[in-house]
């Protein structure tokens, strides 16, 4: 269980099943679930009331099954700019997520409802968001990954996977382990990451997430 207040969450999910077992399975891992609809239109009209921390949305969502949700999360980016965002999807929209993560905030997740294995897994994904990191399915990084350009192009294949998985939302000791590197390895890679972004430490502004923003928006 979480301490302090609960995280408020809203979410946006067509299919009655899936909306009612996640309500069931967030409110199991000790988040407050503000509102559960059937479109994003509704969400989009009760955030006021709802006051949430983050809003998690399909991508395709009534009436037109297109792009909906990733729509509704733009727009609670301009009017709401607190609130968190997780995508939570069957699809894999590299376009989508290119222009959500756009807006140069941090705060978002982009997950694969499918590979979604564990209720640990989401709850840890929407807490990332919520403490203003990221969250992304490896996939989606890797769909992501194969149109990006420069300035990226100057990292070597190490720091790019240091980027890679700092975008997913890894810690360093998991980026490490999973590197098998040493933390102290790790950071020297991030570091450079870092520079070769031009990322100044100006002791104000998160650099991880504005390195991650930095790499989703060089598409």
């Amino acid at each position: 269980m979480m301490s302090g207040p609960a995280v408020r969450v809203v979410l946006a999910e067509d299919s009655t099943l899936l909306r009612e077992g996640l309500v069931r399975l967030l409110d199991e891992a000790g988040f407050e679930v503000a509102g559960a609809y059937g479109d994003a239109e509704q969400l989009l009209a009760d955030v006021g009331r709802a006051r949430p921390d983050v809003a998690m949305l399909d991508v395709r969502l009534p009436p037109d099954f297109t792009d909906e949700g990733i729509r509704a999360a733009l727009r609670l980016r301009r009017d709401h700019p607190g609130v968190a965002i997780l995508i939570l999807s069957q699809y894999l929209e590299s376009l989508y997520a290119e222009e959500l993560f756009a807006s140069g905030q941090g705060g978002l997740g982009y997950l694969l409802k499918e590979r979604v294995t564990s209720l640990d897994s989401l709850a840890d994904a929407i807490r990332r968001v919520h403490a203003g990191g990221t969250a992304l399915d490896p996939q989606v990084v890797s769909g992501l990954l194969r149109s990006k350009h420069d300035p990226l192009a100057a990292l070597t294949a190490r720091e790019a996977q240091s980027l890679e998985l700092m975008a997913q939302g890894y810690s360093n000791t998991e980026i490490a382990r999973q590197m098998h590197i040493g933390v102290g390895t790790l950071e020297k890679h991030i570091a450079a990451v870092f520079a070769k972004l031009g990322l100044a430490d100006t002791g104000t502004e998160h650099r991880r997430v504005r390195a991650v923003l930095a790499w989703l928006r060089a598409q």
